[in-house]
């Protein structure tokens, strides 16, 4: 698959398998899901139908989109696995989660999330400095989220632990319209 912005057709998505706190995210992770499947374009994520997980995977799959879930073993007896997708893939670790939806994703989009999140998110924006891949990686901070790692970058590009052209690898959007047009997609 090329990667230039118009021909992306499918994104992953890392984010939460909880809700959060704050009404907003599981309203974002909502939206995102409605306008991936808006722009016609098809969501691979984790595979969970809790959280902002499945409330991604919903919406797409209520605007007709086809959604990809990619669940690594560990996790598929504590019954989170999504059953109405367009397809889950079964894989034996959660590494061979992450390298399966990297391959399958021309995109990566990050919503609020936990531990997994911040570990996808950086494994992904890694591979983008070592050019591994050359796909986009947008960030959508939604009500500020992740104002305190955008910070600890600046701080990191400061110190000289970061270049600032690979700083700028990681691309930040307010929402989901805004990620979708920074793909060309919105």
């Amino acid at each position: 698959m090329s990667e230039t912005p118009g021909s992306i057709r499918r994104v992953a998505v890392y984010c939460g398998s909880a809700e959060g706190s704050d009404p907003a995210f599981l309203a974002e992770a909502r939206a995102l899901g409605a306008a991936i499947a808006a722009a016609g374009l098809e969501v691979v994520y984790g595979g969970a139908s809790v959280g902002l997980m499945g409330a991604v995977a919903d919406a797409a799959l209520a605007g007709g989109a086809e959604v990809i879930g990619v669940l690594p073993e560990v996790l598929a007896g504590s019954e989170i696995a999504h059953t109405g997708l367009t397809r889950l893939e079964m894989v034996p670790t959660m590494h061979a989660r992450k390298a399966r939806m990297a391959k399958l994703a021309d995109a990566f989009l990050m919503l609020p999330g936990g531990y997994g999140t911040l570990d996808e998110l950086m494994e992904i924006v890694t591979w983008a400095q070592l050019k591994i891949h050359a796909k986009p990686c947008v960030l959508i901070n939604t009500a500020g989220y992740w104002n305190g790692l955008l910070d600890f970058l600046d701080t990191a590009v400061a110190a000289g632990f970061l270049k600032a052209h690979n700083r700028a690898l990681l691309r930040v959007a307010d929402n989901a319209a805004e990620a979708l047009a920074m793909l060309g997609a919105g």
